[in-house]
């Protein structure tokens, strides 16, 4: 009784911390004023801004229910302490609830200014030809069980196929709260290590791919950002792959390149040009938006230290499958042998390390 009631103070204290660096009546009075917005009768004149104000109170009615869920419910544990007869049902409560308190405690983390957003992933096959591709294959796979385990939806924007396998670039939305938050620091270089299954000798062969992840963002989100009409070259092409037979008769893929930076976006996958080109159009935004972070960054240095852009030399985890089974976090130092585990989605742990990286 006395550990089951010295655990149970514990999780309270947990919660109350959290509670108290929250922020609830800011984010109620946010609330009040977006329900406020919500009912206007002229909201759907611009449907994307009633989507994003819709989406973003959904968000902050479920995790304020949340909160208060897990407040009421140390409140009925505390009442069944004495209750010998529910002891068991006590013990299995504050394992669930504390699981919950852990998960509310990572949004703790997740302070970005966009971490909330969804979030834009690419990754880009590098050294190691046929066989960087399919490890980029594997990771866009990997990525998006993660994803199917958290309830995000993934929308494929733009896919570059390999010759024989794999793919050597593909570009994918995730939406879903907190997304960008979640995974930025996911970005980076993945480096694999196995016998290859592309030669007869099974040789081992060391690949490389690269994950890039932005936060999707529209004009309201980041105003410093001009794009100006005069610096794009936009070219419309017909797609190919899926999306149905409209998608291989009309010219429906878009291509922007952003001439003052060298940018280069493209989306293919809607069956309709001018959605491509939205797409498109926030992939730049988000690519500019990151250029002027890293430029930033740069000059005044990382609290972390010398900052160090996602590129071909910041290789972040490294994923041996022969001739041991580890993958290994370069930064956080996790690792694991269960190899499967973690190229079938199951991310959190790596992810949650992450978070609390300072």
């Amino acid at each position: 009784m006395y550990e089951t009631k010295k655990r149970l103070q514990e999780l309270t204290e947990r919660f109350t911390s959290y509670e108290a660096h929250l922020g609830i009546v800011e984010k109620k009075k946010r609330l009040e004023i977006l329900d406020s917005e919500t009912a206007d009768p002229h909201l759907w004149n611009d449907q994307e801004k009633a989507k994003m104000l819709l989406q973003e109170a959904a968000n902050l009615r479920d995790e304020l229910a949340e909160i208060n869920d897990v407040r009421e419910t140390l409140e009925l544990l505390e009442s069944l302490l004495s209750d010998e007869d529910a002891q068991t049902e006590l013990e299995s409560e504050l394992t669930k609830t504390e699981r919950r308190i852990s998960k509310l405690e990572l949004t703790s983390y997740l302070s970005g200014k966009y971490d909330k957003k969804n979030s834009i992933m690419s990754i880009h096959a590098g050294q190691g030809g046929t066989e960087a591709m399919d490890w980029s294959s594997m990771l866009y796979r990997m990525y998006t069980r993660f994803c199917e385990r958290r309830n995000w939806s993934v929308e494929l924007l733009d896919e570059t196929p390999g010759e024989e396998a794999g793919v050597k670039s593909v570009v994918f939305k995730i939406t879903g709260q907190y997304s960008y938050g979640y995974l930025k620091r996911e970005s980076g270089t993945h480096r694999l290590v196995r016998q290859s299954p592309f030669n007869a000798d099974n040789l081992r062969q060391t690949s490389f791919a690269m994950v890039d992840v932005m936060p999707e963002l529209e004009d309201m989100d980041v105003p410093d950002v001009e794009i100006k009409d005069d610096d794009l070259d936009i070219s419309f092409t017909r797609a190919g792959g899926h999306g149905g037979q409209n998608v291989n008769k009309v010219s429906t893929a878009v291509r922007i390149v952003h001439r003052p930076t060298g940018i280069v976006v493209s989306c293919r996958t809607e069956r309709f040009q001018e959605q491509n080109r939205k797409y498109a159009m926030n992939m730049l935004r988000a690519k500019l938006w990151q250029l002027e972070q890293e430029k930033a960054l740069k000059e005044k240095k990382d609290l972390k230290g010398e900052y160090v852009p996602p590129s071909w030399g910041s290789q972040i985890r490294s994923y041996v499958l022969h001739p041991y089974k580890m993958i290994k976090d370069l930064r956080t130092n996790v690792e694991t042998g269960d190899t499967e585990k973690i190229l079938d989605g199951d991310l959190e742990e790596f992810i949650e390390a992450e978070l609390k990286l300072k």
